[in-house]
């Protein structure tokens, strides 16, 4: 099945911010490769790596909820632009760090905060940002070319990552991220000025209040949202890839397993038109979220490189169907004036959970070992999955609400993604 490109012949906004976005991806893919393997290389401390991910959760709970109310009340241009060079700064900064002939651990964890706290502004911004300079017809296909943007970053981001890393250590993983930040601000900087956002006249608090009642007087959001917390908790191991790496080859073969799943993930997008079929949507992402975590047992059990990529792969493609499913009933259910807002929450939902699960990951590597970390958050993941399915029935029963959704594909697919 092929992607429909018509969004990109159509409106040349949106393939501005689409091209721009793809460079800025495979450079931030890049770094998501760096960071981790960074601190393991100064520490070699699993616990430290998996702490990143605490580090960058308080971020995502207030600025995701923040930055998604400011995405509809601000120009969301304007608001991508400061974004963009704020980030670039902070990329930077790591960059230098890196050069140092002892870089600072704690300035890394310090960076990375202040960069999630940005993100948090600059990814409703988008998201919502993309609704207005496309035709609604053109949703289902520009939600196709979002995971099909994002699979590709992901695949390609780690493995080059783990190339630089090898050929010119952190440092040159970091300033090829930057040269990436100049392609997308230049992208946004050409692109036409968004119509002003509707003045209003309540605070911006007043208007995540609205979001948050919105979204928690739907089950089948909180379906949606407890279900990839639950299974990101229990079941997710990027956090060991790093240490995993270490005795299958080094940063090469952490390219591979930061890419593994992405795989999946893509090839998952390109034969996703079966999912037109299905009519019970929650019950689809309990399925794909069980799957997901017995992939990963299998990851725990694997004794080399490949056998460990192929389960990722396979929890990858997993990951993905429950992303499928997951959006099209944030589509159906979440109207356009709240999208800034709800995308916001929907951040908070598919980051908070892996940025936990990371630190659960490497507390128990730290622990006990690698393979018990991993295996046993993932028996315990697909028992908390059923679990959740079981005690929120109405998520469970929802069924799809339009005709046909067979091009319905969200715009983000892994939680890993940037």
């Amino acid at each position: 099945m092929l992607i429909n490109v018509t969004p990109l012949r159509k409106y040349r906004d949106f393939r501005l911010l689409y091209f721009g976005q793809m460079v800025s991806l495979l450079g931030s893919m890049v770094t998501y490769v760096a960071v981790p393997y960074e601190i393991y290389e100064l520490t070699k401390d699993n616990w430290l790596v998996g702490m990143l991910g605490l580090v960058q959760l308080v971020p995502v709970l207030v600025f995701g909820i923040l930055g998604g109310t400011y995405a509809d009340r601000m120009d969301r241009r304007k608001l991508l632009l400061t974004s963009e060079i704020i980030m670039t700064l902070i990329i930077l900064a790591q960059a230098l760090n890196a050069c140092r002939e002892k870089p600072s651990v704690p300035l890394i964890f310090v960076l990375v905060a202040i960069f999630q706290s940005v993100m948090g502004f600059h990814r409703p911004a988008m998201e919502a940002m993309t609704q207005k300079i496309v035709e609604p017809q053109d949703y289902p296909a520009i939600g196709a070319l979002g995971s099909f943007r994002w699979a590709v970053g992901a695949i390609v981001g780690p493995a080059l990552g783990g190339i630089l890393i090898a050929k010119f250590g952190v440092k040159g993983a970091y300033f090829f991220d930057v040269v990436s930040f100049a392609a997308a601000f230049i992208a946004l900087w050409m692109m036409s000025r968004m119509p002003a956002p509707e003045k209003r006249d309540v605070s911006p608090l007043e208007d995540a209040k609205v979001g948050l009642k919105y979204a928690l007087s739907k089950p089948e959001l909180i379906g949606t949202y407890v279900v990839d917390i639950v299974a990101m908790v229990f079941a997710f191991p990027v956090a060991l890839f790093p240490a995993m790496s270490e005795n299958w080859g080094g940063a090469t073969a952490a390219g591979a397993l930061f890419s593994a799943m992405a795989v999946g993930s893509l090839v998952m997008t390109l034969f996703s038109g079966w999912t037109g079929k299905v009519v019970h949507h929650g019950r689809a992402v309990v399925i794909a979220a069980t799957l997901w975590a017995v992939f990963i047992i299998g990851v725990g059990f694997a004794q080399n490189l490949w056998v460990a990529v192929l389960f990722l792969a396979l929890a990858g493609a997993a990951d993905m169907m429950s992303g499928l499913f997951r959006g099209i009933i944030w589509n159906q259910t979440v109207p356009n004036h709240l999208r800034g807002r709800l995308s916001g929450i929907e951040m908070i939902s598919y980051m908070s959970g892996p940025l936990l699960g990371n630190a659960r990951a490497g507390w128990v590597a730290a622990k006990y070992s690698v393979p018990v970390s991993v295996a046993s958050g993932g028996l315990i993941c697909a028992v908390m999955v059923v679990l959740t399915g079981f005690l929120l029935p109405q998520f469970w029963r929802y069924k799809s609400q339009a005709k046909d959704d067979s091009k319905v594909v969200p715009t983000e697919g892994l939680t890993q993604g940037s």
